[in-house]
């Protein structure tokens, strides 16, 4: 009777895989599940932290197939092929291409000095770069580390794949969870760095911006971006190509199009295969925290350097004043960092509407990253 039993559990036993449980395994099931209630109950970028964490979850399962490498005798595994999307870098410039079709570069264009305040956020890149390199990462390793300082999910994977491909995961975990952290880690340096007379500049409202100088900014933009740094070219050119499509007026549906059905596909397809590499043997390592801290002093500095070159242009020219909090919005947190400029502009005036006038950075912010990493790229790998 008891042998009949011991075999029943033998034969149970072969085809489980409760004895491949480790103890890795179990700490990301933790992370998974803190992942997961960030993402759904306190709702901070739950369209890319939701399909992180499913994928991570999947990544410490032992699950049978599902990375297997293609061979002679058998097909790979499902997500083999799903993450060629990224090793071929395919997923990030086609997120791209539906943020250009739900942009509209109409503020930047009626205020180009807005452009600099973009610019001035990506100090934030170069500074923690540096630091990177002297806590011991290699170049690559740094240059993947600092882009996440422009606070651009996208580009963060698209570089991480490109010079660290092995660090995909935490930086873009770290990318993602600390642009739904915008709202709490900008606001206190933004008030820390301005006054409350600052705080009340109002802005002159926005020209009317033709649908004609809209199209030529953006064939602009993409030639010159282009001619500057080739290899932002994948980034570039589909942001730009969304965009078009938008303001063209002529395809709709190839606008709207590009704005849900394919930019949700591929967001879902992104986040999975990006949690898919979160395996807790090469997670939990002490790089990751690293990176982690590394994250939110990069959007620190992106933050400060933004609110304080708008203050120098105040000085500069101060017959036209920005009001200082619309810097923090260079990073290109789309458009999450317009948004906490327009609370805190209404904290301290409750009729000041800051929200167009931010968009300005903030569109300059994600062309700023997208060319920052191309020069990473041509610097680095195409040396």
């Amino acid at each position: 009777m008891l042998d009949a039993l011991y075999r029943s559990i033998d034969a149970f036993n072969s085809f489980t895989a409760f004895d491949e449980v480790t103890g890795y395994m179990l700490i990301m099931w933790v992370v998974c599940g803190v992942l997961i209630y960030l993402a759904i109950a306190k709702e901070f970028e739950p369209m890319l932290l939701l399909p992180i964490a499913f994928g991570a979850l999947l990544a410490n399962l032992p699950t049978a197939g599902l990375l297997n490498v293609p061979t002679e005798e058998e097909a790979g595994g499902l997500f083999y092929y799903l993450s060629q999307g990224i090793k071929l870098e395919i997923y990030p410039p086609l997120i791209f291409l539906g943020v250009g079709a739900l942009t509209d570069f109409g503020p930047v264009i009626a205020n180009p000095r807005t452009l600099l305040l973009g610019a001035a956020a990506q100090a934030g890149v170069l500074i923690t770069f540096l630091g990177a390199y002297l806590f011991g990462f290699t170049p690559d390793e740094s240059a993947a580390i600092g882009i996440i300082g422009g606070a651009d999910g996208p580009t963060s994977i698209f570089l991480a794949n490109k010079l660290a491909s092995h660090l995909v995961g935490p930086i873009a975990v770290a990318a993602y969870s600390y642009m739904a952290l915008v709202p709490l880690i900008q606001p206190p340096i933004m008030r820390a760095l301005t006054s409350e007379r600052e705080r009340k500049i109002r802005m002159q409202s926005l020209r009317k911006v033709s649908r004609l100088e809209k199209l030529i900014f953006a064939f602009a933009t993409l030639i010159i971006c282009i001619l500057i740094v080739p290899s932002a070219s994948a980034l570039i050119s589909m942001l730009m190509l969304g965009n078009i499509l938008r303001e063209s007026g002529v395809v709709d549906r190839l606008s709207r199009a590009a704005q849900n059905e394919l930019i949700n596909i591929v967001t879902i397809f992104l986040g999975t295969c990006v949690g898919i590499t979160m395996n807790g043997n090469t997670f939990l390592q002490s790089d990751t925290l690293k990176i982690l801290s590394m994250g939110i002093v990069a959007f620190g500095v992106s933050t400060a350097c933004g609110v304080l070159i708008a203050k120098l242009m105040n000085l500069i020219s101060p017959k036209n004043p920005i009001n200082p909090l619309i810097g923090a919005a260079g990073v290109s947190a789309v458009p999450m960092a317009a948004r906490v400029a327009q609370v805190e502009g209404q904290r301290a005036d409750p009729q000041n509407f800051l929200l167009m006038h931010a968009m300005g950075p903030n569109v300059a912010g994600v062309i700023g990253t997208a060319v920052v990493a191309g020069y990473f790229i041509e610097m680095l790998v195409n040396k």
